[in-house]
Protein backbone atom coordinates (compact mmCIF):
# COMPACT_ATOMS: atom_id res chain seq x y z
CA UNK A 1 0.00 0.00 0.00
CA UNK A 2 1.65 4.36 0.39
CA UNK A 3 1.87 3.45 1.67
CA UNK A 4 -0.32 6.31 1.74
CA UNK A 5 -4.43 5.40 0.72
CA UNK A 6 -4.10 8.09 -1.90
CA UNK A 7 -7.47 8.87 -3.44
CA UNK A 8 -7.13 8.43 -7.26
CA UNK A 9 -8.53 10.09 -10.09
CA UNK A 10 -7.74 11.61 -13.61
CA UNK A 11 -8.04 14.99 -12.07
CA UNK A 12 -4.83 16.41 -10.37
CA UNK A 13 -6.10 18.83 -7.87
CA UNK A 14 -8.59 15.96 -6.40
CA UNK A 15 -5.35 13.84 -6.03
CA UNK A 16 -2.95 16.60 -4.42
CA UNK A 17 -6.73 17.11 -2.18
CA UNK A 18 -6.69 13.63 -1.37
CA UNK A 19 -2.58 13.17 -0.43
CA UNK A 20 -2.89 16.36 1.93
CA UNK A 21 -6.29 15.07 3.50
CA UNK A 22 -4.13 11.70 4.37
CA UNK A 23 -1.34 13.93 5.99
CA UNK A 24 -3.78 15.22 8.30
CA UNK A 25 -5.57 12.09 9.10
CA UNK A 26 -8.56 12.94 7.44
CA UNK A 27 -8.34 10.07 5.31
CA UNK A 28 -9.69 7.29 7.69
CA UNK A 29 -12.88 9.09 7.50
CA UNK A 30 -15.17 8.24 4.42
CA UNK A 31 -15.61 11.60 2.45
CA UNK A 32 -19.11 12.09 3.10
CA UNK A 33 -18.81 11.45 6.75
CA UNK A 34 -16.23 14.11 6.67
CA UNK A 35 -18.26 16.16 5.18
CA UNK A 36 -21.16 15.81 7.64
CA UNK A 37 -19.25 15.84 11.00
CA UNK A 38 -15.85 17.85 12.48
CA UNK A 39 -13.23 15.64 14.24
CA UNK A 40 -12.29 16.98 18.07
CA UNK A 41 -9.68 16.10 19.55
CA UNK A 42 -9.94 15.76 23.27
CA UNK A 43 -7.12 17.41 25.40
CA UNK A 44 -4.70 14.38 25.43
CA UNK A 45 -5.22 13.86 21.65
CA UNK A 46 -5.25 17.47 19.96
CA UNK A 47 -1.00 17.28 20.73
CA UNK A 48 -0.69 14.29 19.33
CA UNK A 49 -2.53 15.14 16.51
CA UNK A 50 -0.86 18.23 16.20
CA UNK A 51 3.02 16.00 16.18
CA UNK A 52 1.84 13.71 13.65
CA UNK A 53 1.13 16.47 11.57
CA UNK A 54 4.36 17.82 11.87
CA UNK A 55 6.38 14.95 11.36
CA UNK A 56 7.59 15.54 8.18
CA UNK A 57 8.70 18.64 8.63
CA UNK A 58 11.25 16.62 11.24
CA UNK A 59 15.04 15.43 10.67
CA UNK A 60 14.96 11.85 10.52
CA UNK A 61 16.59 11.23 13.22
CA UNK A 62 14.17 13.68 15.33
CA UNK A 63 11.34 11.97 13.67
CA UNK A 64 12.45 8.48 14.83
CA UNK A 65 12.69 9.31 18.03
CA UNK A 66 9.17 11.38 18.16
CA UNK A 67 7.31 8.58 16.05
CA UNK A 68 8.49 6.06 19.40
CA UNK A 69 7.33 8.43 21.55
CA UNK A 70 3.95 8.94 19.86
CA UNK A 71 3.28 5.51 19.34
CA UNK A 72 3.64 5.06 23.27
CA UNK A 73 1.33 7.93 24.07
CA UNK A 74 -1.37 6.71 21.72
CA UNK A 75 -1.38 3.42 23.56
CA UNK A 76 -2.17 5.30 26.89
CA UNK A 77 -5.00 6.92 25.87
CA UNK A 78 -8.49 5.79 25.91
CA UNK A 79 -10.45 3.81 23.70
CA UNK A 80 -12.30 5.81 21.01
CA UNK A 81 -12.78 6.71 17.55
CA UNK A 82 -10.11 9.42 17.30
CA UNK A 83 -7.70 6.44 18.57
CA UNK A 84 -7.74 4.47 16.06
CA UNK A 85 -7.60 7.54 13.85
CA UNK A 86 -3.91 8.60 15.45
CA UNK A 87 -2.64 5.23 15.46
CA UNK A 88 -3.25 4.54 11.97
CA UNK A 89 -2.40 8.04 11.21
CA UNK A 90 1.04 7.15 12.52
CA UNK A 91 1.19 4.33 11.06
CA UNK A 92 1.11 5.84 7.79
CA UNK A 93 4.29 8.08 7.85
CA UNK A 94 6.35 5.24 9.74
CA UNK A 95 7.56 3.74 7.27
CA UNK A 96 8.43 7.21 4.94
CA UNK A 97 11.94 6.40 5.42
CA UNK A 98 14.53 4.33 7.78
CA UNK A 99 13.22 5.09 11.50
CA UNK A 100 14.50 1.74 13.09
CA UNK A 101 12.83 -1.48 13.68
CA UNK A 102 12.03 -0.42 17.24
CA UNK A 103 10.40 2.44 16.15
CA UNK A 104 8.49 0.02 13.60
CA UNK A 105 7.86 -2.43 16.23
CA UNK A 106 6.12 0.36 18.77
CA UNK A 107 3.53 1.78 16.50
CA UNK A 108 2.80 -2.01 15.32
CA UNK A 109 1.96 -2.86 18.53
CA UNK A 110 -0.21 0.47 19.34
CA UNK A 111 -2.04 -0.35 15.73
CA UNK A 112 -2.48 -3.70 17.12
CA UNK A 113 -3.76 -2.94 20.98
CA UNK A 114 -6.32 0.02 19.41
CA UNK A 115 -7.87 -2.63 17.01
CA UNK A 116 -8.12 -5.00 20.10
CA UNK A 117 -9.49 -2.46 21.98
CA UNK A 118 -12.18 -1.86 18.77
CA UNK A 119 -12.78 -3.81 16.50
CA UNK A 120 -13.24 -2.03 13.06
CA UNK A 121 -16.16 -3.71 10.64
CA UNK A 122 -15.43 -4.38 7.26
CA UNK A 123 -15.59 -2.52 4.38
CA UNK A 124 -17.86 -3.76 1.35
CA UNK A 125 -17.09 -7.44 2.11
CA UNK A 126 -12.75 -6.52 2.58
CA UNK A 127 -11.42 -5.52 5.92
CA UNK A 128 -10.86 -2.28 7.12
CA UNK A 129 -7.92 -0.55 6.46
CA UNK A 130 -6.48 -0.16 9.87
CA UNK A 131 -6.02 -3.87 9.51
CA UNK A 132 -4.92 -3.77 6.25
CA UNK A 133 -2.18 -0.88 7.41
CA UNK A 134 -1.34 -3.45 10.33
CA UNK A 135 -0.60 -6.60 7.74
CA UNK A 136 1.57 -4.50 5.63
CA UNK A 137 3.69 -3.18 8.38
CA UNK A 138 3.65 -7.45 9.53
CA UNK A 139 4.53 -8.63 6.21
CA UNK A 140 6.67 -6.03 4.70
CA UNK A 141 8.84 -4.47 7.52
CA UNK A 142 8.78 -7.73 9.33
CA UNK A 143 7.56 -6.77 12.62
CA UNK A 144 5.81 -8.79 15.19
CA UNK A 145 2.25 -9.09 16.43
CA UNK A 146 -0.04 -10.64 18.55
CA UNK A 147 -3.52 -9.63 16.81
CA UNK A 148 -5.35 -12.79 15.97
CA UNK A 149 -8.47 -12.33 14.79
CA UNK A 150 -10.38 -12.39 11.54
CA UNK A 151 -10.05 -9.35 10.25
CA UNK A 152 -6.19 -9.29 10.06
CA UNK A 153 -5.99 -12.81 9.04
CA UNK A 154 -8.51 -11.47 5.99
CA UNK A 155 -5.78 -8.59 5.01
CA UNK A 156 -2.92 -10.49 5.63
CA UNK A 157 -4.54 -12.74 2.85
CA UNK A 158 -5.68 -9.85 0.90
CA UNK A 159 -1.85 -8.43 0.57
CA UNK A 160 -0.66 -12.72 -0.19
CA UNK A 161 -2.93 -12.69 -2.79
CA UNK A 162 -2.44 -9.61 -4.43
CA UNK A 163 1.31 -10.15 -4.28
CA UNK A 164 0.63 -13.52 -6.11
CA UNK A 165 -1.30 -11.33 -8.78
CA UNK A 166 1.61 -9.03 -9.15
CA UNK A 167 4.08 -11.78 -9.54
CA UNK A 168 2.33 -12.66 -12.62
CA UNK A 169 2.11 -8.69 -13.95
CA UNK A 170 2.97 -7.89 -17.28
CA UNK A 171 3.25 -4.28 -19.15
CA UNK A 172 4.27 -2.07 -22.28
CA UNK A 173 4.69 1.45 -21.64
CA UNK A 174 6.89 4.04 -23.76
CA UNK A 175 9.46 6.19 -21.77
CA UNK A 176 9.64 9.87 -22.41
CA UNK A 177 12.25 9.58 -25.08
CA UNK A 178 9.90 6.98 -26.89
CA UNK A 179 11.52 3.91 -26.17
CA UNK A 180 9.05 0.95 -25.53
CA UNK A 181 9.68 -1.00 -22.49
CA UNK A 182 8.16 -4.58 -21.76
CA UNK A 183 8.54 -6.19 -18.22
CA UNK A 184 8.47 -9.38 -19.45
CA UNK A 185 11.36 -8.89 -22.17
CA UNK A 186 13.55 -7.78 -19.38
CA UNK A 187 14.63 -11.35 -18.16
CA UNK A 188 18.47 -11.45 -17.41
CA UNK A 189 18.09 -7.80 -15.89
CA UNK A 190 17.36 -6.69 -12.26
CA UNK A 191 14.39 -4.51 -12.21
CA UNK A 192 12.97 -1.76 -10.31
CA UNK A 193 9.18 -0.84 -10.64
CA UNK A 194 8.69 2.54 -8.95
CA UNK A 195 5.50 4.17 -9.00
CA UNK A 196 5.68 8.10 -8.14
CA UNK A 197 3.93 11.47 -8.67
CA UNK A 198 5.55 15.00 -9.06
CA UNK A 199 3.37 15.76 -6.51
CA UNK A 200 4.02 13.43 -4.13
CA UNK A 201 7.24 14.53 -1.35
CA UNK A 202 8.01 11.10 -0.47
CA UNK A 203 8.16 10.51 -3.80
CA UNK A 204 10.61 13.40 -4.47
CA UNK A 205 12.71 12.73 -1.09
CA UNK A 206 13.37 9.43 -2.47
CA UNK A 207 14.37 10.10 -6.14
CA UNK A 208 17.99 11.24 -5.92
CA UNK A 209 18.71 8.14 -4.31
CA UNK A 210 16.75 5.96 -7.23
CA UNK A 211 19.22 8.06 -9.46
CA UNK A 212 22.25 7.31 -7.61
CA UNK A 213 21.45 3.74 -7.40
CA UNK A 214 20.92 3.95 -11.14
CA UNK A 215 23.98 4.86 -12.33
CA UNK A 216 26.01 2.90 -9.74
CA UNK A 217 24.19 -0.48 -11.31
CA UNK A 218 22.77 0.39 -14.60
CA UNK A 219 25.75 -1.13 -16.45
CA UNK A 220 25.61 -4.54 -14.08
CA UNK A 221 22.06 -4.61 -15.92
CA UNK A 222 19.61 -2.82 -13.44
CA UNK A 223 17.12 -1.07 -15.12
CA UNK A 224 14.60 1.34 -12.90
CA UNK A 225 11.10 2.04 -14.60
CA UNK A 226 9.34 4.76 -12.79
CA UNK A 227 5.59 5.12 -13.37
CA UNK A 228 3.65 8.06 -13.41
CA UNK A 229 0.00 8.64 -13.86
CA UNK A 230 0.38 12.32 -14.74
CA UNK A 231 0.28 13.98 -17.82
CA UNK A 232 3.75 14.92 -19.95
CA UNK A 233 3.10 18.65 -19.15
CA UNK A 234 3.57 18.04 -15.33
CA UNK A 235 6.36 15.24 -15.92
CA UNK A 236 8.95 16.54 -18.42
CA UNK A 237 9.98 19.89 -16.74
CA UNK A 238 10.11 18.37 -13.36
CA UNK A 239 12.36 15.47 -14.21
CA UNK A 240 14.41 18.10 -16.19
CA UNK A 241 14.72 20.69 -13.18
CA UNK A 242 15.75 17.33 -11.40
CA UNK A 243 17.99 16.32 -13.12
CA UNK A 244 16.36 12.50 -13.64
CA UNK A 245 18.12 10.27 -16.20
CA UNK A 246 16.60 6.80 -15.49
CA UNK A 247 13.56 5.68 -17.87
CA UNK A 248 10.15 7.50 -16.75
CA UNK A 249 6.94 6.57 -18.39
CA UNK A 250 3.42 7.86 -18.24
CA UNK A 251 -0.04 5.72 -17.25
CA UNK A 252 -2.52 8.69 -17.84
CA UNK A 253 -5.33 5.73 -17.92
CA UNK A 254 -3.60 3.89 -14.52
CA UNK A 255 -4.05 0.24 -16.65
CA UNK A 256 -0.46 -0.45 -15.15
CA UNK A 257 -1.27 1.02 -11.52
CA UNK A 258 -4.12 -1.06 -11.55
CA UNK A 259 -2.42 -4.11 -12.81
CA UNK A 260 -0.10 -3.92 -9.59
CA UNK A 261 -2.71 -2.83 -7.58
CA UNK A 262 -0.80 0.16 -6.41
CA UNK A 263 -3.39 2.45 -4.04
CA UNK A 264 -0.97 5.03 -2.53
CA UNK A 265 2.65 5.83 -3.99
CA UNK A 266 5.71 5.86 -3.65
CA UNK A 267 5.64 2.41 -4.26
CA UNK A 268 7.77 0.47 -5.84
CA UNK A 269 8.92 -3.90 -7.19
CA UNK A 270 12.48 -5.36 -7.15
CA UNK A 271 12.12 -8.51 -9.57
CA UNK A 272 15.14 -10.37 -10.16
CA UNK A 273 17.11 -11.71 -13.18
CA UNK A 274 14.70 -14.53 -13.59
CA UNK A 275 11.78 -12.39 -13.73
CA UNK A 276 10.41 -13.17 -9.90
CA UNK A 277 9.24 -10.68 -7.77
CA UNK A 278 11.53 -10.96 -4.78
CA UNK A 279 11.04 -7.40 -2.92
CA UNK A 280 9.16 -4.58 -2.68
CA UNK A 281 8.30 -1.47 -0.47
CA UNK A 282 5.14 -0.24 0.77
CA UNK A 283 6.63 3.40 1.00
CA UNK A 284 9.69 5.74 0.07
CA UNK A 285 12.71 4.11 0.84
CA UNK A 286 16.33 5.42 1.44
CA UNK A 287 19.49 4.12 -0.36
CA UNK A 288 20.41 2.23 2.07
CA UNK A 289 17.18 0.72 2.16
CA UNK A 290 16.72 -0.22 -1.58
CA UNK A 291 20.47 -1.83 -1.40
CA UNK A 292 18.90 -4.15 0.94
CA UNK A 293 15.65 -4.91 -1.59
CA UNK A 294 17.92 -5.18 -4.71
CA UNK A 295 20.18 -7.95 -2.75
CA UNK A 296 17.75 -9.67 -2.78
CA UNK A 297 17.65 -9.83 -6.49
CA UNK A 298 21.42 -10.72 -6.27
CA UNK A 299 22.54 -6.99 -6.91
CA UNK A 300 25.31 -5.70 -4.66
Amino acid sequence: MSKHFIPRSSDSSARILGFLLSAVIVLLIPAAQAQQQEIVWSAQEAPIHDQIRKLRSMPDNVRATTTKELALQIRQLPATPNKVRLAVGLANLSTEGDFGYDTLQEVATTLADTLRQQPQPDDKGQPASPYVELAALVRYEHVQTSLDVPQFKAAVAKLETEDQRRQHVDFTLKDLQGRSWKLSELHGKVVLVNFWATWCPPCRKEMPDLEALYNRFKEQGFVILAISDEELDKVKPFLAEHSITYPVMLDPGRKVNELFEVEGIPKSFIYNREGKLVAQSIDMRTEKQFLEMLAQAGLQ
